[in-house]
């Protein structure tokens, strides 16, 4: 009788000293809301993995860990070469020439796209749309492991990222049980990516009916939706506000295409040779450097690159219509035109932002208060 007692009290023990080792709340997921009538509709948010509010809150912790790296001595995270300040891409100021290099010293394939509005973008993932399925969950472990960006190892990441006691708490709350894994951690930071919005630039402002533009930014748009500049063929036109068509194509900026990783080396359909992606315009002035091969570093440089160096080629996008003439041929006054309207797509909000910023060094400055 005595041993059954003894035996029951130690299960009791047992039992309570596991559940304390449980955060004592309960799953409530709250919907994360994006919180834009005026886009459009089809988001891309998969089914397995909703956005939460503290699923969200969870992918930014994450996104500015180092730890991501899975390897203390060369620490690097998301936001190591995506960089607010640049849109989330990593800027001209971090490399002199050629492309930016991972951990490894190893050059990337292409300079980055920026991380802007991507819940909106169906299409696939990079230059190139080797990641096809729209699914920003999987470029999460690439990241981590290629030699041009992390070069990592995926469970000494998982380690450290178990390391950080807050952690714990955080994914009870994100996903209902406190298990780490790089799926949780490719989620979360999922999640993250496509809360980064932008939608408070001048000329949103302008839609909304709140501002006037100068009469130099009215006849900048002009020139920019219609063919005398021709953009819109790509770039949309103000009723698409994400100021890209997400799709790939040829921009007549070469003629041969031979080792590119093109649009091409994913379909292996000739017509797609010298292809890429067509990138938003939306912060084009914090973007830089430009086109897939940073091959511009100012968008001076781009907007003459569209004016007189456009080159002909059997793969050009047959909307490239002023490809033929060499480019649009506009005189100067048209030029300061249309870089003035593209100016109107900078959202300097954006780039300061408080909850697309680094929650590390906001926990670093409420300690120092403490």
């Amino acid at each position: 009788m005595l041993r059954g007692l003894i035996i029951c009290l130690c299960m009791t023990i047992l039992a309570v000293s596991c559940a304390t080792k449980m955060p004592q709340i309960t799953y409530e997921p709250i919907p994360f809301d994006i919180g834009i009538p005026m886009f459009p509709d089809s988001l891309n948010i998969p089914d397995d993995n909703p956005m939460t509010e503290d699923g969200v809150k969870l992918g930014r912790y994450l996104f500015y860990d180092g730890r991501l790296s899975g390897d203390p001595e060369r620490p690097m995270s998301c936001a190591t070469c995506h960089k607010q300040e640049h849109s989330f891409e990593c800027g001209t100021e971090q490399f002199e020439d050629g492309r930016p290099v991972g951990n490894s010293g190893k050059e990337t394939p292409h300079v980055m796209l920026p991380l802007i509005n991507l819940v909106w973008n169906n299409s696939g993932y990079f230059w190139n749309g080797r990641v096809q399925e729209g699914n920003i969950e999987s470029t999460v472990p690439m990241a981590i492991t290629a030699p041009h960006e992390m070069d990592g190892d995926i469970k000494n990441a998982v380690k450290l990222i178990k390391s950080e006691p807050m952690y714990r708490e955080m994914f009870y709350k994100a996903f209902g049980s406190p298990e780490i894994d790089i799926d949780r951690i490719s989620k979360a930071i999922a999640q993250f990516i496509r809360s980064i919005v932008s939608f408070n630039s001048k000329f949103d402002r302008f839609m909304a009916g709140e501002i006037k533009l100068s009469e130099e930014e009215m006849r900048g748009l002009m020139l920019f939706t219609t063919e005398n500049a021709d953009c819109f063929h790509c770039h949309g036109s103000p009723a698409l506000p994400l100021w890209t068509t997400n799709m790939f194509m040829n921009n007549a900026k070469d003629t041969d295409f031979e080792g590119e990783k093109d649009r091409y080396s994913v379909t292996g359909n000739p017509m797609d040779r010298g292809k890429y992606r067509v990138p938003t315009l939306r912060n084009i002035e914090f973007t830089g450097p430009y086109m897939h091969d940073g091959r511009f570093k100012t968008l001076d440089e781009v907007l003459e690159f569209y004016n007189n160096g456009l080159k002909r080629s059997p793969y050009i996008d047959p909307l490239s219509i002023n490809a033929i003439h060499g480019g649009s041929h506009l005189v100067d006054s048209d030029l300061k035109a249309l870089k003035a309207f593209l100016l109107t797509l900078s959202d300097t909000t954006f780039l300061h932002e408080k909850r697309y910023s680094n929650p590390w060094e906001e926990s670093s400055e409420c300690k120092k208060k403490d």
